[in-house]
């Protein structure tokens, strides 16, 4: 692929990540991960949470003065499966934290990361080059930092790729929902007579 198709495509990338945003995404992609890895734990923690509902609700039904014994033992493996469901919801909660620094991590390498990485990698190559005369004195600009004169930059490239998809994001949010129109009074000069 081109270089000038390579670095539309990681601008459009970042873009597209914007506007789905990072949490959406992450979401996503923990239900999917979890779905796939953590299956056995999610079951456990359901059994747990049915086991325990069903248990306070028996808790509940029996007198503690009337059936002590029978209500003590209820109440200890009542408390026994809360202490194991905090422990796997802590469990739970910690692989979700990781899981989220590991997702974060891979989105900015593969965005951020790798759009420096291209432009320090072709900093001094021409993504194209401009009609001799073009833009006159500016011309340097475009090439602006080390590429060659006469040319545009791979950093003034990413710029324009940026511009111009931000501008298609808004025109397309505007055609889907157009702003509604706002009303505004007019005053009426009345003569008297």
């Amino acid at each position: 692929m081109s270089l000038i198709f390579t670095i539309f495509a990681l601008v459009f990338l970042t873009e597209l990540i914007s506007w789905i945003g990072k949490s959406v995404l992450l979401e996503f992609a923990w239900d999917l991960y979890s779905r796939i890895f953590m299956n056995a734990s999610y079951a456990r923690q359901r059994q747990l949470k049915a086991e325990l509902l069903t248990g306070k609700k028996e808790l509940l039904q029996t007198s503690a003065q009337d059936q002590f014994a029978k209500w003590a033992k209820l109440r200890r493996t009542v408390d026994k499966g809360l202490a194991e469901l905090e422990k796997l919801n802590g469990e739970l909660t910690s692989s979700k934290t990781g899981f989220s620094v590991k997702f974060n991590t891979l989105v900015w390498v593969f965005t951020t990361g790798l759009s420096f990485f291209v432009g320090w990698w072709y900093r001094k190559a021409a993504v194209f080059y401009l009609p001799p005369g073009w833009l006159g004195p500016l011309a340097w600009w475009m090439a602006f930092p080390f590429a060659p004169k006469g040319s545009v930059s791979v950093g003034v490239w990413q710029m324009a790729c940026r511009r111009v998809i931000k501008v298609g994001e808004r025109t397309v949010k505007n055609m889907i929902a157009p702003s509604e129109p706002v009303a505004v009074e007019m005053e009426t000069s009345s003569k008297s007579s």
